[in-house]
This record gives C-alpha cells, structure tokens and sequence, in this order.
C-alpha cells in the first residue's frame, strides 16, 4: 500500500517526529528504526481514516488561496465554518491538504 506523508504534519504527527528524534538521539532507538515506525505510521493513519471514519463534514469560508501542485490541492479559507450532524465550529484560518485517493492504489 502506496501511502502520502501527510499525517506527519498533524499535531500527533508533529508529536511521534519529536518523540522518535529525541529516543535516536539518546541512542534508544536506530534512525533505520524510527523511520519504519514513521512509515508505519502513514499506513496506520491511511488506513483508519478510510475504515473507520464515517462522518461527514461541511466546509463553508471565505477562500484566501488555491493551489494545484503534483496532484496535490491545497486550500486556505479564512473565516471558516465546520458542520457536521451534531455541532458547529468557526474557525479564524484553515488549511486543507487533499490528494487524489486514487494515487495511493497505484
């Protein structure tokens, strides 16, 4: 399974990079090791977020800045509203990264 290094800049991402670079550098963990769990991580992340979230959610905002780049779209809206069936939040700035789904099979 082909996967997309995107998760690794969410917030637990971010957290699991620092925590892997801290454990090479005290000499706990190989780099060769932290890069497989860092690999693994993707495929975690790929693959539960296409069995098990079943929400959907809708997207309206001001769009500030558009981007097509290697089959990569990226989106800035500004003064954004997420609604799903349950709640309702407003956000100041978002940044939405979307890759085609169909490049992962390939």
């Amino acid at each position: 399974m082909a996967t997309f290094e995107l998760y690794r800049r969410s917030t637990i991402g971010m957290c699991l990079t620092e925590t892997l670079d801290e454990m090479v550098s005290a000499g706990i963990l190989s780099p060769e090791l932290a890069i497989q769990v860092l690999v693994q991580f993707d495929k975690s992340m790929t693959e539960a977020l296409e069995t098990q979230v079943k929400s959907k959610v809708t997207i309206k905002g001001h769009l500030h800045t558009y981007r097509f780049c290697d089959n990569v779209w990226t989106f800035i809206l500004q003064d954004a509203q997420f609604k799903n069936e349950e709640s309702q939040e407003n956000v100041g700035r978002v940044k939405i990264v979307a890759c085609d789904s169909k490049l992962l099979s390939q």
